[in-house]
């Protein structure tokens, strides 16, 4: 039993959070029923975002709804606020939050009061004061943004088919993404892939027709699996006739036309930016310690140090890495740490409030891997080098044994099959994002501006 009652306030439902709460919600079942503890999960949207499959999503291969989890439903015993904490003040456990309703009611932010920290917001794209990109650019963080440019892409094409300027044609069938990381070339290489099989219903576009460009400012891509497999992939990505443009940066895509710091200019109608990502803002509006980077300053115990009630994890927190074997080496962040991180995380809030000793977080990075298309892969696992149709293959494995619930695993499997059974879909549904369009415009007033409105088009 708990010592006293627990308020818990979990701020953020990505995987730390989600993990967090589900193993929260495991541990205290007597306590939750009890009323001795109760757990608050502040999150913007309902669900949890299996990121790994956003690149999948947005070629097609598994649809939308399937690579979010529904946290109403998997978190059924804990108290799901949908907002945002624009502030937290640790001293007086109060966090300040602004929901739907708030912003319905004009009554502004509500307080919340807690006996206990969870802060895994997550972060944000990293972007760089561009001329053009805010005008132009596309994210690829969320499956809004995922499905977004699935979306743009084929109705690129569809102008590009149907229009008689070349100069128009040319920038729809030019693709920038900038970014070598794995989102990055993840989302390059499946779109490539299904643009280049969308393209054989197209009377007068040909794969070689379009131009898909990846600009990296360091000297290679894909630093996760490793220096060799990093050459392995710009060269196989070259051989789709894909430029791979290293130690190039983007300097402006004002006006649509991509210039490059090599002088390069390239007229394009699509920006993908996948040049990493910063801590959310929530940190900087708490009065927890952060590092040089604006990262939580947090223990090996996943406690936030100097302070106590406060736990952090995942791309929001420094945490200690204590099987690197150098001091100040801290984990990464990504996925494969944050998952775990989640289940230490719970167990040690469950010990704290049971006045038992905390577990130290420790776990060997196992290594990674990438998807660069239909049956196209790298890999580098446990100092095992694998790519081609091996890598792929565990890549899909892999990340089917992690994605979250029962329900989503058997629905991704039985999508991935039907989908070597059948030809792939190349619908664009672009309208889905102006849902009240073709009412507005047959009830007499202005259409609210579908891309397709616009003879230029529109990010």
């Amino acid at each position: 039993m708990v010592k006293e009652r627990a308020r818990i306030l979990v701020v953020g439902g990505g995987y730390v959070g989600m993990y967090t709460a589900l193993r929260l919600q495991r541990k205290l079942k007597r306590e939750l029923r009890q009323g001795d503890a109760k757990i608050t999960v502040v999150t913007p949207d309902p669900y949890m975002t299996y990121q790994p499959f956003l690149p999948e999503a947005a070629a097609g291969n598994i649809s939308p709804r399937h690579v979010v989890v529904p946290l109403r439903r998997v978190l059924d015993q804990c108290h799901v606020i949908i907002g945002e904490a624009t502030a937290i003040d640790h001293a007086k456990r109060t966090a300040t939050l602004t929901t739907l309703a708030t912003e319905e009611e004009g009554t502004g932010a509500r307080q919340l009061s807690y006996d206990e920290l969870v802060l895994a917001p997550g972060s944000i794209s990293r972007t760089l004061p561009i001329p053009g990109l805010a005008d132009h650019g596309i994210g690829f963080k969320t499956v809004e943004e995922a499905i977004g440019l699935r979306n743009h892409v084929i109705e690129q094409m569809d102008i590009a088919s149907s229009t008689r300027d070349p100069a128009i044609r040319d920038a729809a069938l030019t693709f920038v993404f900038v970014g070598g990381g794995y989102a990055g070339v993840e989302a390059l290489g499946e779109l490539e892939d299904m643009a280049r099989y969308a393209a054989r219903y197209y009377h007068n576009i040909k794969p070689e027709d379009m131009k898909w460009i990846l600009i990296e400012a360091s000297d290679r891509i894909l630093p996760e699996v490793g220096e060799e497999m990093g050459r392995y992939t710009v060269t196989q990505l070259r051989r789709r006739n894909i430029q791979v443009l290293l130690q190039t940066r983007l300097e402006s895509c004002a006006d649509r036309i991509a210039v490059l710091s090599d002088g390069q200019r390239f007229p394009t109608r699509t920006v993908v930016w996948t040049a990493g990502v910063k801590p959310h803002p929530i940190l900087a509006a708490t009065d927890l310690p952060l590092n040089g980077r604006g990262r939580l300053k947090a223990t090996a115990e996943l406690t936030i140090a100097g302070t106590t009630h406060a736990w952090a994890a995942g791309d929001a927190a420094a945490v200690p890495d204590v099987t690197a074997g150098e001091p100040g080496r801290e984990c990464a962040p990504n996925a494969q740490h944050a998952l775990r991180q989640a289940k230490v995380l719970g167990d040690n809030i469950v010990h704290s409030l049971r006045g038992e000793p905390l577990e130290t977080y420790a776990h060997s990075y196992a290594g990674s891997v990438a998807s660069l298309g239909l049956h196209k892969g790298v890999a580098q696992v446990y100092g095992r080098k694998l790519k081609g149709y091996p890598a792929w293959f565990m890549h899909r494995v892999y990340h089917l044994s992690r994605v979250p619930t029962v329900n989503r695993k058997a629905r991704v499997l039985a999508e991935w099959t039907l989908s070597g059974l059948f030809k792939r879909e190349i619908v664009s549904l672009g309208s889905l994002e102006h849902p009240r369009a073709e009412f507005e415009l047959a009830a007499g007033g202005k259409s609210s501006g579908k891309p397709s409105d616009d003879p230029k088009g529109s990010t």
